[in-house]
């Protein structure tokens, strides 16, 4: 598999939707990008915030521009807050730090997208993030 399809976006986003209802989380909201960092698909749920597709969008292109998870984005961020900082206004799509950003990965390891949760605690965001990706047959970085 060399991208991520439409398809595929849209289960990775049903699925994320059913493991927050699951867990009985705010209302969330999820953008798949594509291997160049372009939106594949993008919803938020009823009552999400209207920031929440810049925060979904900065987690996912964050992880592709630097190559690893939003959360080692967070903390990279710790021990280099300067460094961190000065990329948001260089990526195209920001970089946010903070957990809930995935990379997905082909079979050999190369990234071909990511996937960005955001509306309620990081480490759930992340838990949906990678819900959706399994649920859609796709791997995590």
């Amino acid at each position: 598999m060399t991208h991520i399809s439409l398809d595929q976006a849209n289960g990775v986003i049903a699925a994320a939707f059913a493991k927050g209802a699951e867990l009985g989380l705010k209302p969330l909201s999820v953008a798949v990008l594509d291997g160049g960092g372009h939106p594949i698909a993008f919803q938020r749920q009823d009552a999400a915030s209207s920031l929440r597709f810049a925060i979904a969008a900065g987690k996912a292109g964050g992880a592709l521009a630097l190559g690893v998870s939003s959360r080692k984005i967070a903390e990279m961020a710790a021990d280099r807050p300067s460094f961190v900082a000065s990329l948001g206004p260089i990526a195209p799509q920001g970089v946010i730090p903070a957990a809930g950003g995935v990379i997905v990965v082909d079979a050999g390891g190369r990234a071909i997208g990511a996937v960005g949760v955001t509306g309620d605690t990081s480490d759930n965001d992340e838990a949906c993030a990678l819900a959706g990706i399994a649920a859609a047959g796709l791997t995590a970085q």
